[in-house]
């Protein structure tokens, strides 16, 4: 049976994801490093590792992210854009528009019924309304980004940042810090600015129902809550998978398919 594989290779995680059938046989997020080719090596060895599979196994693989043309083991390379619609329409079959949130960019797609994107626009000018945001964030309040979500539901009194600038927003948590707020309140400005300025992108396109988010920050609580107080739509949860593994779920299945009409023709 046909094993085929999508690797996502981000600014922040390098991703791989193996499938047979429509199934996840075994994934990996890793951090990545300066050189995109090691960072797809040590993702791979992982995904290995978890699936209990050789290299030998696998029969097509897909390339994506920023340093798609830079991994050695991929067969094709494939855009973010066309991974990632179809990876979160595997994640959330009934899921129309695509907000993902990646380390230095942010997506927002439209689908239509069949899976095809329709539109889409990104943001890879400025680090507001990405990952690296809630990281330097993380790093000045002192704790991993994980747990950014976590503090902003127990706040009672969230602060407000003046700019989702990430100069001038790192600037404002450290006078907040000083001035002895709580890191909760502070974290919960900080979800809330970051969620804002996404909500801006994303309203340049026509949000439709069911929204999904993907990517790393969709396992921000906080975040997820106030975008869709923004935008006036309940964001579903996902649990089918990992959120952070779409692009490369996306790139397996396309795999599958490309795989598919070659034995065909």
């Amino acid at each position: 049976m046909t094993v085929t594989a999508g690797c996502d290779v981000g600014s922040l995680t390098a991703k791989v994801v193996l499938m047979r059938h429509n199934r996840i046989l075994g994934s990996s997020v890793v951090r990545s490093r300066v050189n995109p080719r090691e960072s797809a090596e040590e993702a791979l060895r992982a995904a290995l590792t978890d699936s209990g599979l050789s290299r030998d196994d696998i029969a097509f693989c897909i390339g994506t992210g920023y340093g798609r043309d830079r991994i050695a083991f991929v067969d094709e390379t494939l855009s973010e854009i066309a991974c990632h619609g179809r990876g979160a329409r595997w994640l959330l079959p009934s899921a129309r528009t695509i907000i993902d949130i990646g380390g230095q960019d942010c997506k927002a797609m439209h689908i239509d019924a069949a899976g095809k994107v329709t539109r889409f626009i990104t943001n890879d000018k400025c680090a507001s309304g990405t990952g690296r945001f809630l990281e330097v964030m993380a790093q000045v309040l002192g704790i991993d980004i994980e747990a950014l979500g976590e503090h902003s539901r127990k706040s009672k009194a969230p602060v407000r940042l003046a700019s989702t600038c990430t100069v001038w927003a790192q600037a404002d948590v450290i006078k907040y810090l000083n001035e002895g707020y709580a890191i909760e309140d502070i974290g919960a400005g900080i979800n809330a600015a970051m969620a804002n300025r996404v909500a801006i992108l994303i309203n340049t396109i026509k949000v439709e129902r069911d929204v999904i988010m993907t990517g790393g920050v969709a396992k921000n609580s906080g975040v997820l809550s106030v975008l869709g107080q923004v935008l006036g739509q309940r964001i579903k949860t996902v649990r089918k998978a990992d959120p952070q593994l779409a692009g490369a779920i996306g790139a397996a299945l396309l795999a599958h398919d490309k795989r598919e009409r070659k034995a065909v023709t």
